[in-house]
């Protein structure tokens, strides 16, 4: 074979799907036939991780499992956990893309609060926060209450209500549950029945 055939049959076989069907023993091109020099001096991000953190996606209540490298104390890649028999290692794309939540550049760090009729936000501080929210529901309990309905005893509050949500577990749904009863709500509900 000339050294001319040998180039054309180095350039031809350096295409990816004439690699896969003639390349020898990949014809699905998952493996060397997929495989060019840049992808092969690439080092993937969960083999530099400090750390692997077991933990379960944010998104809907399935419960797929995640495995989150850390490095660093920085979050660098999340990936489906094969290990979880919920999933096993498969994370649908907004699971695949949950990454984004802790590190997006798009994700607010900080409180943010429009006053009434306001039409600029401002930053707060987290104390000033939790008290703005705890002066609401005080007032929203008291303005709602109701001693009897119809002579009867009720002991209630028609001020507050929750809705929570689908990816809660079953113990903050019971926490949840404890806390708004004692308060005196009675429309407690969970996204997961409806």
């Amino acid at each position: 074979m000339s050294l001319r055939d040998q180039s054309v049959k180095k350039t031809v076989l350096g295409w990816p799907v004439l690699r896969q069907v003639l390349g020898g023993n990949d014809p699905l091109g998952r493996g060397k036939a997929a495989e060019s020099a840049y992808t092969a001096s690439l080092t993937p991000r969960t083999k530099t991780a400090d750390r692997v953190v077991q933990s379960v996606c944010p998104y809907c209540a399935v419960g797929c499992g995640q495995r989150v490298y850390v490095k660093d104390e920085k979050i660098v890649q999340i990936e489906g956990d094969p290990d979880s028999p919920i999933s096993r290692g498969r994370l649908c794309p907004k699971g695949s893309a949950s990454k984004q939540l802790v590190t997006g550049s798009s994700r607010e760090q900080k409180i943010k609060y429009r006053r009434p009729y306001g039409t600029e936000w401002e930053d707060l501080d987290l104390d000033t926060a939790m008290q703005m929210i705890a002066d609401r529901v005080l007032k929203s309990r008291k303005d709602g209450w109701q001693d009897t309905q119809d002579g009867l005893p009720v002991r209630r509050t028609m001020g507050i209500a929750s809705l929570g949500g689908a990816t809660l577990d079953n113990e903050e749904n019971y926490l949840m549950k404890k806390l708004y009863t004692a308060m005196g709500a009675v429309q407690i509900e969970n996204q997961a029945r409806i």
